[in-house]
């Protein structure tokens, strides 16, 4: 997955970069979101989409998510689009497990927090407990 990024990633990575630089309050809008994604309300922005530059049949080692979901459709495609569940990757056409968030928060979301988070010697697993803490 590193390379790429979802809708929510960059919108999230954007938006907490505006707000560290313009000196505004972020700790709750780290948590709001968190909250939110848990909750499914963001599943929408969750959305792999690779593109297949071999056939299905070619990939025999260490088959990426992209040709692991495609090979879940009934006919192949050029692009897949996917998202990562409990059970691995499944295309959008044929989700049949949850969602895994806890994938998103820590390959997607801790990365661009933790990139920023660390100049002001603070850290999205700090933020994070925080909010866990009032559960």
């Amino acid at each position: 997955m590193v390379g790429f990024f979802i809708a929510l990633a960059q919108q999230f990575q954007r938006e907490l970069y505006r707000k560290v630089f313009f000196n505004e309050p972020y700790e709750e809008y780290i948590s709001d979101l968190v909250s939110n994604l848990r909750k499914g309300e963001l599943n929408d922005q969750l959305v792999y989409r690779k593109r297949l530059r071999r056939k299905l049949e070619d990939h025999q080692r260490n088959v990426q998510p992209h040709v692991q979901a495609a090979r879940k459709l009934d006919r192949p495609r050029r692009w897949v689009s996917y998202v990562i569940t409990l059970n691995g990757p499944e295309p959008i056409e044929k989700l049949n497990s949850p969602i895994d968030y806890q994938h998103y928060i820590d390959r997607q979301i801790e990365p661009v927090a933790d990139g920023i988070l660390h100049f002001l010697n603070d850290s999205f697993e700090q933020i994070a407990a925080d909010q866990l803490a009032l559960f």
